[in-house]
């Protein structure tokens, strides 16, 4: 594996690369700028044991001073979780973070970059950005969308996040070629929502199945990512229609604000939990936990596969 110049790996992260252990891409942006301190880090902390639980090893990701860091210790994490000025780090922002020295967290977009440099094939997330509603006029949709049609990742989350407008974002994803999975359900996830009303544009129930396309999709040389979607677990789900009157509100707000471009998804996401009372804090945690479950499941079947 060529080693960037600009890269640190830690040592547990390379050995399992080097043996053919399965290796899981966690992304910092969830850290920085998703959730509150202290369960920013409990969050990334219960997902990394859960990796590990399930017998893989987990590779947080982040820009510490300037130097990419795949695979980070528990005080990096907290750092993270409490410092200011860290910048979201996406396509456009990493050459940037590295000549300044700065610090950054990774976006879906960053942390699929990192992880094929790293040589990792699957990435656990919560949700991926898509198209904003109101696009047609704004012209607001999401890095993480351009990145999985050009980076060889696969990505694992639950889905678009609620905010987004769910059917264009399905319809940017087929005209891009990515293959979008729904992990046992025949509804498209959105988030919160076990379901959007979407139908899933594919349908698998076994991460043996997944690995097997992961795996054709490289022998076929095949640019860009997959996109596998898993729905939050019905007991911790907010239901779509209840989350998405207060998405309204929230969007709603963020307009009154003057609040645009990157700043939108953090403050209306901090909305939502505040007028749901800390109840989609929860949900959010609940669903990255059930991702890093079934994907560090995929990770384990594409190394068999391997």
């Amino acid at each position: 594996m060529e080693m960037n110049a600009y890269m640190d790996i830690s040592a547990e992260v390379r050995d399992a690369l080097e043996v053919g252990k399965p290796v899981v891409a966690l992304e910092t942006t969830i850290i920085s700028h998703g959730m509150p301190y202290p369960a920013n880090v409990e969050t990334a902390l219960a997902v990394e044991a859960i990796v590990r639980r399930k017998g893989g090893v987990p590779a947080t990701i982040a820009v510490i001073g300037g130097r990419i860091k795949v695979g980070l210790t528990q005080e990096q994490i907290e750092y993270l979780a409490t410092a200011k000025g860290v910048r979201k780090v996406s396509r456009r922002d990493l050459p940037v973070v590295i000549a300044m020295q700065k610090d950054g967290a990774t976006t879906v977009a960053g942390t699929m970059i990192i992880a094929k440099m790293a040589g990792i094939p699957v990435f656990v997330t919560g949700g991926v950005g898509g198209v904003h509603r109101g696009a047609g006029e704004s012209f607001d949709i999401s890095a993480d969308l351009e990145e999985l049609k050009q980076t060889d990742v696969t990505v694992v989350c639950a889905g678009c996040k609620s905010l987004l407008d769910i059917p264009a974002t399905l319809e940017y994803l087929e005209t891009g070629g990515v293959p979008v999975i729904v992990f046992g359900s025949d509804a498209f996830p959105a988030f919160y929502s076990s379901s959007s009303g979407c139908p899933a544009p594919l349908r698998m129930d076994d991460p043996a199945e997944i690995a097997c396309l992961i795996h054709r999709k490289r022998n076929l040389d095949l640019k860009g990512g997959i996109l596998v979607t898993c729905p939050i677990p019905q007991q911790d789900e907010i239901p779509f229609e209840e989350i998405d009157q207060i998405i309204r509100k929230a969007l709603d707000l963020s307009a009154e604000e003057g609040i645009t471009g990157s700043r939108v998804t953090p403050y209306v996401l901090q909305k939502i939990v505040d007028l749901t009372e800390g109840r989609a804090l929860r949900a959010n945690q609940a669903l990255v936990l059930n991702n890093a479950l079934i994907g560090t499941n995929i990770a384990a079947a594409l190394c068999r596969q391997k």
